[in-house]
């Protein structure tokens, strides 16, 4: 009776559109790691080979999480966190070097990278503690708190050094903010990275200039905000000082790699043999696939090995190259469905917990979803974020499976009835 209560109560879309990512993701890299001569299609040797293992072991793992009770991750959320933290300080022991990261735990040929499951621990142990009912976002102390759990797994990652990883927790701040958070924070954040931007491309007295406009205008115009101008000149102050700490943040902080990448974005330099030959060699790919594309195993870019590692961070080239215009739209609205199919079935909780982990696993798709595509595309730095489903390796794609799963589940057996 239990087991045909999930089946009938279990969100199917979702599960649909999931499988559909997985196999169209298992066919591009197919398509891009295929080697030249005869092989066979179950020659488990290849990377394609090898991802097909790491699809089919994904059907006992999403039947072993159905199978738990949904009230068993709310219950031990604290403890799954914690060991998702001891597990990523134990790669600064154990961890196998891979590529000049420190990011995976070796047993034999096989690895397995922790961060990937850090995701769902973290997006647990959040959800745990803003469900206390006591917890209110308002209250400084409250907001250290969550703005801890966020940051212990970013600063275990960020010396791997893994920063796309990273990056992945800070959408963690829009669900915090759904939940009361002070907008401030977000306004704080969005007005350093402009800030930050516009001082690599302007002289800091320019962009200072800029600021204190903005701010002479929302002072005088305003209606919303109680005006003050001894406020108006602490933050322009701040400001201030934060424009002209970017020039030696950039060059001193920043590796040389970190700086490439944001002139290139910025179009200060063009390198189109060193740092800059992924991203222009995946312009081209896409560029090359016209509206229909040139067809499954048909793309030159493709077969020519022209994007390294293009089964991995890069896949979508081949989306683009193969099937044009047209496919990749298909596989853009599939991933907005299931973003906002998780969003709504996260609307209809009636527990907060449920309600919170929902969101956290609609942010995290929809950054993995939206940094990748638009990395890509050139329109955003490499920093190594995998496209859900679709990018190679068991350990992203087993992960982004624990996620959404356990939130199907939470959905499935009636977690969110009072």
């Amino acid at each position: 009776m239990k087991n045909q209560s999930i089946r009938s109560h279990l969100d199917w879309t979702s599960v649909f559109i999931f499988f559909t990512l997985m196999i169209m993701g298992w066919l591009n890299i197919y398509s891009s790691s295929l080697p030249i001569g005869e092989t066979s299609i179950f020659d488990f040797g290849q990377i394609y080979g090898k991802q097909m293992l790491f699809i089919l072991f994904t059907i006992p793992l999403i039947f072993i999480i159905l199978a738990v009770d949904g009230k068993f991750y709310e219950k031990y959320a604290s403890i799954i966190f914690a060991v998702a933290l001891i597990l990523l300080v134990g790669l600064f022991f154990f961890g196998k070097t891979i590529a000049g990261q420190r990011c995976w735990y070796a047993i034999g040929s096989f690895t397995i990278q922790p961060s990937e499951f850090a995701k769902a621990a973290t997006a647990l142990a959040l959800a745990k503690y803003l469900s206390d009912v006591q917890v209110n976002l308002k209250d400084v102390h409250r907001q250290a708190i969550a703005l801890l759990i966020i940051s212990l797994p970013i600063l275990l990652i960020l010396p791997q050094p893994d920063p796309g990883s990273a990056l992945i927790f800070t959408i963690f701040i829009i669900v915090l903010y759904r939940e009361g958070l002070p907008g401030a924070y977000l306004w704080t954040a969005f007005i350093g990275i402009a800030a930050f931007m516009l001082t690599l491309i302007l002289e800091p007295v320019i962009v200072i200039g800029i600021a204190a406009l903005i701010i002479a205008i929302v002072y005088f115009r305003s209606r919303i905000i109680d005006r003050s101008l001894i406020l108006s000149g602490v933050i322009l102050a701040v400001i201030s000082g934060f424009v002209f700490s970017v020039d030696y943040v950039f060059e001193n902080v920043f590796k040389q790699h970190h700086r490439d990448r944001f002139n290139i974005l910025l179009g200060k330099e063009v390198d189109l043999r060193g740092i800059g030959y992924n991203t222009n060699q995946s312009e081209i790919a896409i560029g090359s696939g016209g509206w229909f594309g040139k067809g499954f195993l048909e793309g030159t870019q493709t077969k020519g090995g022209f994007v390294p590692e293009q089964h991995t961070d890069y896949i979508f080239t081949t989306v683009g190259e193969e099937w044009g215009f047209v496919g990749s739209t298909v596989v853009i609205v599939l991933f907005a469905c299931l973003i906002l199919r998780v969003i709504y079935l996260s609307e209809r909780q009636k527990t907060k917990f449920s309600r919170v982990y929902g969101y956290c696993v609609a942010g995290i798709l929809f950054i993995h979803f939206f940094v990748n595509i638009a990395m890509v595309l050139g329109i955003f730095p490499t920093i190594g974020v995998p496209l859900p489903f679709f990018s190679y390796g068991g350990s992203g794609l087993w992960g982004f499976t624990i996620l959404l799963f356990i939130f199907l589940k939470m959905d499935a057996n009636k977690v969110n009835e009072w």
